[in-house]
């Protein structure tokens, strides 16, 4: 059964075309990877799908919710939660306080039962800091909760995004470029990670420059040139797609390079 629904979708700034007749559905559980070469159109479907643009045409559901209806502060309350290429963390923060963020949609206690009943504010904070550290184990840096953020190499940052994403209990998550910036072992490190969480059982779009790491995780790849798409399959279907190699100028799909 499909989770996500994509249908005719397009997005043009002016005369510009950032995309446009993009169709597919990502199935309950499913881990689909979107890739293309540079200015093919993916960071901008990400943008869409998480409301930080309005498409010029198309519908987007999570079952039988519009997601085109709602507002970008909204996605969280239906269970849609996205990581960031360039991180979205507040740097002079902690860990645990950054991955505590992601919970706030699922706060109860507002400010006059806090003051009023702080013996039910005190037991739910208790209930999302335990979660939050649960998360924080899950991606391995459990023993970095009270660390301030702006203090963490890159890499960990990268962590920290994910966990907080993972806190918000989704059911679709939007994973903007996870490997991008790391070095070859912590892209390694961090696949495995990815395949982690997948494992799960949560549903995931994905949108990634590696090959390597997209080959290794993706059960289907939907791939964009010049904002259509131009194929969608399994991972193995996709290395043996004439028209995907010669958008990707000979490059070799199964490679663990960047892709462009």
């Amino acid at each position: 059964m499909s989770l996500l629904r994509v249908q005719d979708l397009a997005l043009r700034f002016g005369e510009i075309t950032a995309f446009e007749d993009v169709s597919f559905e990502v199935g309950e559980g499913e881990l689909l990877a979107v890739i293309g070469p540079n200015g093919a159109g993916k960071t901008s479907l990400f943008n869409v799908l998480s409301r930080v643009y309005r498409p010029t045409a198309g519908g987007v559901w999570l079952r039988d919710q519009d997601l085109l209806s709602l507002r970008a502060s909204q996605l969280a309350g239906i269970g849609v939660a996205r990581t960031f290429q360039n991180l979205g963390l507040f740097a002079h923060l902690t860990v645990l306080e950054n991955v505590l963020i992601g919970r706030h949609h699922l706060m109860r206690a507002g400010t006059l039962r806090a003051g009023l009943w702080w013996g039910f504010a005190a037991r739910e904070e208790r209930v999302h800091r335990g979660k939050a550290m649960e998360a924080l184990e899950l991606v391995g840096i459990s023993q970095l909760a009270a660390k301030p953020v702006q203090t963490l190499p890159y890499g960990l940052q990268k962590r920290v995004e994910l966990a907080r994403a993972l806190t918000m209990e989704p059911r679709l998550l939007l994973l903007d470029e996870p490997v991008a910036g790391l070095g070859a072992d912590e892209r390694a490190e961090m696949t495995e990670l990815v395949r982690r969480v997948h494992g799960r059982g949560l549903t995931i779009l994905l949108v990634e420059h590696d090959m390597g790491m997209v080959m290794q995780v993706a059960q289907r790849v939907l791939v964009l040139d010049y904002g259509r798409v131009i194929a969608c399959g399994s991972p193995a279907e996709i290395q043996c797609d004439e028209q995907v190699a010669r958008a990707y100028l000979g490059q070799d799909l199964a490679g663990t390079g960047a892709a462009g």
